[in-house]
């Protein structure tokens, strides 16, 4: 009897709620299968709901419209076995995958280790599950399990893999993206591949969801740990790959340490294995299917790339047909244009410049020589008599007060109201530009700058920031983002001469120091323990504690570090602990 499998990893873009376009895609993909003469086709977790759903668990009809759903699914499966994940409803509600064959669902799969730290909240919502099933299709035992139960070393895994004799395990994943965690997650997938001698097949997640933003990366490891087929990252695919397990037992042969776990369950065994009829397929395949080895993306390209699926899935997925920036002639807002030209295409993204007296010359030319470079409309809207006005009606109420970042930030919310104007006129989905160095000590305007829909630089440090716009004109063999824009002092242009650097530490003195405090968590004595002196950091502490209120109302933004503002990183406003 032949021992190879053919599976295909259905690496596809949900959106929350969107249960019907969800359950058509799925059909499409298991049709694609079809044609491909898998044996198995599995998909992402939660991917009937779309990930995560979060409140809209709570609602009854959601719940009972997913399972009508998963309906679909069922009666579409025909020949092939299906690995899906939706929300199972029996005394409560669980994170399942419904293996499907022969047209039925034979089984449910329950999640059992339920993530609640960083951007997860799963034990808000789902009871956790306490069985490791097994499957036998064609001679082939495989298990199926979900994202963070592949994360343990444990069970289910090894009761899947060593008391069940598992084959195969099929992880089904929605696990989201940030820097270095692409290439970590692999290597965990690849220990527990060659720890119990079994082949790993990880489906997850692509697109954007709100803040989060998935990189797919799905895979094929095999039972020595090897890479043996990997999708591409941030864009969907079939990814089909024939797996011959006979070398799995082959392996086994030659590894004690499955005796010695075996021998230490102290006569456990695993359930008898569900088995699943074979079928005559509807079409014949192929011998050999060719696996896709797709290459890790270097950081600054990885990044990039996640900053266009996220903001292109926000705006699409929230009905937004076009975006508005204002454009300052600045770096920060030249990179979220040139990200808004990406996801969306040049006619899609409108530019909007609001000079004021104390704007350069050189900015207000950087400004027309970007949209150019880009193709944009630019708007071109002074803010002058709208300032002067301001100030004549606020000359007695100020009582001859001197003038200081009061004034600055009026000019910041003129601009701000403008954009809100033309997004309510037009539906536009006004684009915020302020980046994480920014938004972490307050050097920010409330209701000003920070005012709009979606901040695609949330996450992004200063200093990134710099070299995700020289990636830019890298890609595009050309200055798109002017070399101007890239080689002045980073500038606010509230007041006469102003620069960044007047009020805070070079960014690449802020961001590591951020960095440190923000993202790992270390004390300010740690951080002062090495290159950077006390007071400064204790300084740049403060501004990072006591402007939590203004980060609180921003807009929600991509995240694409370890630690984010926002769904991750949460301190309360009132909060009179200090180190």
């Amino acid at each position: 009897m032949s021992k190879t499998i053919r599976v295909v990893l259905s690496q596809i873009n949900t959106c929350v709620g969107a249960l019907e376009s969800n359950v058509s895609k799925i059909i499409e993909y298991i049709d694609a299968a079809k044609a491909q003469g898998a044996d198995i086709v599995c998909f992402p977790e939660l991917a009937v709901t779309g990930y995560p759903p979060e409140d809209l668990l709570l609602k009854p009809s959601f719940i009972e419209d997913n399972i009508k759903a998963l309906q679909r699914v069922k009666e579409a499966s025909g020949s092939i076995t299906v690995i899906v994940g939706f929300v199972d409803k029996q005394e409560d509600i669980y994170n399942a995958a419904a293996v499907i064959h022969n047209g039925e669902i034979v089984d449910v799969y329950h999640k059992r280790y339920l993530p609640n730290y960083s951007v997860f909240d799963e034990n808000r919502y789902f009871q956790c599950g306490m069985r490791s099933p097994v499957y036998r299709l064609n001679g082939t035992l495989f298990g199926v399990n979900i994202c963070e139960d592949v994360w343990y070393p444990g069970d289910p895994i090894r009761e899947q893999a060593v008391l069940g004799n598992a084959e195969i395990i099929f992880n089904i994943s929605s696990s989201p993206y940030y820097v270095s965690k692409v290439a970590a997650r692999e290597r965990m997938l690849c220990t527990r591949a060659r720890d119990n001698s079994t082949f790993m097949v990880f489906t997850n997640l692509v697109g954007g969801q709100d803040e989060l933003v998935f990189d797919g990366h799905s895979a094929v490891i095999d039972e020595r740990g090897e890479v043996v087929a990997r999708a591409p990252a941030f864009e969907e695919k079939l990814l089909v790959v024939d797996i011959n397990t006979r070398r799995v037992f082959r392996t086994r042969l030659h590894d004690p340490r499955r005796r010695k776990e075996r021998a230490a369950q102290d006569g456990l065994a695993a359930a008898e294995p569900i088995a699943l009829e074979l079928l005559k397929k509807g079409k014949r395949r192929a011998n050999t299917s060719q696996s896709e080895l797709a290459p890790f993306l270097k950081e600054t390209e990885e990044v990039w790339r996640a900053l266009v699926v996220g903001t292109r899935d926000y705006a699409q997925k929230n009905g937004f047909e076009r975006v508005v920036i204002g454009i300052s002639g600045g770096i920060d807002s030249a990179l979220v244009a040139a990200i808004a030209v990406e996801a969306l295409g040049a006619g899609n993204v409108v530019g909007v410049s609001m000079p004021s007296q104390y704007s350069s010359k050189g900015s207000v030319d950087d400004t027309e020589a970007l949209c150019a470079n880009l193709g944009i409309t630019i708007n071109t809207i002074p803010v002058e008599k709208i300032f002067s006005a301001y100030l004549e009606m606020l000359t007695d109420h100020f009582g001859g007060a001197e003038p200081d970042v009061t004034e600055e930030n009026i000019q910041a919310r003129i601009r701000g109201n403008l954009l809100m104007a033309l997004s309510n006129k037009f539906g536009w989905l006004v684009l915020t530009t302020a980046n994480k160095s920014e938004t972490s000590v307050g050097y920010t305007t409330l209701y000003g700058d920070m005012a709009g829909g979606f901040a695609v630089i949330k996450d992004v440090s200063k200093t990134l920031v710099y070299r995700l716009a020289k990636y830019c004109n890298e890609m595009k063999g050309e200055a798109v983002i002017p070399e101007e824009i890239l080689r002045k002092p980073p500038s606010a242009e509230l007041r006469p001469a102003q620069l960044d650097a007047d009020t805070l530490p070079p960014y690449e003195v802020l961001d590591p120091i951020l960095k440190a405090y923000v993202e790992d968590d270390l004390s300010t004595e740690e951080i002062a323990s090495g290159e950077f002196d006390a007071s400064l950091v204790e300084g740049v502490v403060r501004m990072v504690d006591s402007n939590e209120y203004k980060r609180r109302q921003g807009p929600p933004g991509i995240k694409i570090t370890a630690r984010a503002f926002g769904k991750d990183r949460r301190f309360p406003i009132t909060n009179r602990y200090s180190e």
